[in-house]
């Protein structure tokens, strides 16, 4: 004989913000993003991958 208890209930996982990487580059393949006064550049490639450099 097995006992099965009951699974816990899940919760939903939080929605993550999005952001359209072609939006945030207003059309160009690159923007810079700033995050605690450090710079980073975002480039989007010729294959369409990201690239996120200091």
């Amino acid at each position: 004989m097995s006992f099965h208890s009951t699974p816990p209930p899940q919760t939903p996982a939080p929605t993550l913000p999005s952001y359209s990487a072609r939006d945030l580059t207003e059309g160009a393949d690159q923007a810079h993003i700033v995050l605690d006064g450090q710079t980073y550049t975002l480039r989007i490639t010729r294959a369409g991958k990201l690239i996120l450099t200091k």
